[in-house]
């Protein structure tokens, strides 16, 4: 794919729309593209996470480990799908375990690149600290709403 696709995918990224094409770019031109073969792992779960990962083409099967040690799929991540966004902001540990269902390819954005995405580009670091704000007020009224059903 031409670096032009990969800044499109990117613009239809929640955590990236409404930013300029400047900004698209330099992440875009910093990412690394991987291809991923059928059945191989892209990463484990419980592993440092300090990327995101963009499905760009293909499917990845996101599992975790079962009480009885079998993997358990947990859902499929398609083409667009934004892998471990929080990664990009902090120190995390992979929720999942992802493995290619097919041959596929991700879009990896490191930590640092993320960094410099704010660092060079003030404006942008206030729309993803608005988007962060808005998701954590997201999650907290829906964790609301489900210790009101069960009270």
């Amino acid at each position: 794919m031409a670096l032009t696709d990969d800044i499109n995918m990117l613009s239809q990224q929640p955590l990236f729309k409404g930013m300029s094409a400047d900004q698209l770019r330099l992440v875009a031109f910093g990412a690394d593209r991987r291809l991923i073969s059928t059945g191989q792992m892209l990463f484990r779960e419980g592993s440092p996470a300090e990327s995101a990962y963009v499905v760009a083409s293909g499917a990845l099967e996101l599992s975790t480990t079962g009480p009885d040690g079998h993997p358990k799929v947990e859902r499929i991540a398609g083409q667009g799908t934004l892998l471990s966004e929080l990664a990009l902001v902090t120190l995390v540990e992979r929720k999942f375990t992802a493995v290619a269902r097919e041959d596929s390819s991700v879009i990896r954005i490191t930590r640092a690149l993320f960094y410099r995405l704010i660092e060079e580009y003030p404006d942008a670091a206030r729309l993803i600290e608005s988007r962060i704000r808005d998701n954590i007020a997201e999650l907290a009224a829906r964790a609301s709403a489900q210790l009101h059903r069960f009270s």
